[in-house]
């Protein structure tokens, strides 16, 4: 009789001669071999269909004119107004975060009263 590893339960189970097959060989080779995957012809894209609108204009341009101006101010408040108000606020957070963070370390050290 033979014996085959079941892999669901991962015990011996018996097996019938048809089923034996030894590890690493397979069974037969197909008839056919199977269809090369690049086998059929690739579209060509015409003249036409090549040309796409966008929905947006090129900014890329005058942003690099804007950032690479030599005019002193640090590269992540030339926008205006707006960068600086979100600079101010991420400061403010930061310092305000220290320092609440430094006021519970020291509440924190202070012994308790019993």
């Amino acid at each position: 009789m033979y014996y085959r590893l079941n892999g669901v339960t991962q015990r011996l189970t018996g097996a019938t001669t048809s089923a034996y097959i030894p590890q690493g060989l397979k069974p037969g080779v197909p008839a056919e071999p199977s269809p090369m995957i690049f086998a059929s012809p690739t579209k060509i894209v015409s003249e036409a269909a090549s040309h796409v609108e966008y929905l947006g204009s090129n900014k890329v341009p005058d942003l690099q004119k804007l950032f690479q101006k030599a005019d002193g101010i640090p590269v992540h408040l030339k926008k205006g107004v707006m960068d600086k108000m979100l600079y101010r606020t991420t400061m403010g957070l930061t310092i305000g975060g220290t320092l609440y963070c430094l006021v519970a370390l020291y509440i924190a050290a202070q012994p308790r009263n019993k």
